[in-house]
């Protein structure tokens, strides 16, 4: 029983390694050298990694430098199991940072002991309202996530766990660029915010907005100098 219980948590850590370096990767302008920049991260040699794909050094070289078009989806799934593979047998270096990652990804979550109307949240944030209406929609809770990490680092159960105890709440995003990301990435999950609030630009893709519209989500701009005034306006409320 719990030599199954290891194998299930092993695979969990290993899909979460998988998605880490992927959304790294497709994220990249350089495929080839995103791919590259792991390997060396890890530790591991070229050769070694071109035996366990069962290509040539050569071709593996190829790729990594971008002297060869840009590789494909099939090639970089082979390239970034094998590379999880090799790691997991040499101490599960990847495991640590994708761990670490998540960690850092929510900067904070809270619950609230009684219902906080979305208007008092914004008050908290120096928020602008920009779709929805807050003044009678009660919140229990809040997570503050940096925006970025929670992209690439988050997938799966660990995005679930963004929502604390209920979804009735404010999810605020930092280091935001346009507001189009964090928007997307609620658009295409099951579960849904109350309100989202969003820190960083001064003001938002039109995109962003159009989807709060659509997921009846409360959108709100804040005008916060740091995260850090955030996090510390929402813990007293």
């Amino acid at each position: 029983m719990e030599s199954a219980k290891n194998q299930t948590l092993l695979q969990a850590a290993n899909t979460d390694a998988l998605a880490k370096i992927a959304g790294n990767v497709v994220a990249s302008s350089d495929p080839g050298r995103a791919l590259k920049a792991w390997r060396e991260k890890l530790g591991i040699k070229q050769v070694l990694l071109a035996k366990e794909m069962r290509i040539s050094p050569s071709v593996l070289s190829d790729y990594e430098s971008g002297r060869r078009p840009s590789p494909g989806v099939l090639f970089v799934r082979r390239y970034i199991e094998a590379l999880v593979g090799l790691d997991e047998s040499k101490g599960r270096v990847v495991s640590k940072l994708v761990s670490n990652d998540r960690e850092a990804a929510i900067l904070a979550i809270g619950e609230f002991q009684t219902p906080v109307k979305a208007s008092q949240i914004l008050r908290a944030v120096d928020g602008r309202l920009l779709t929805g209406d807050e003044s009678f929609v009660n919140l229990y809770g809040y997570t503050v996530v940096d925006s970025i990490k929670t992209i690439y680092a988050l997938s799966g159960y660990d995005f679930y766990r963004i929502f604390g105890a209920t979804t009735e709440r404010a999810l605020v995003f930092t280091k935001v660029g346009t507001g189009r990301s964090p928007m997307v990435a609620i658009r295409a999950s099951p579960l849904k915010p109350r309100m989202v609030v969003i820190h960083g630009p001064r003001e938002l893709d039109p995109l962003a907005l159009e989807l709060a519209k659509r997921e009846g989500i409360i959108l709100a701009l804040s005008g916060s100098r740091s995260e850090e005034e955030i996090i510390s306006s929402l813990k007293g409320i």
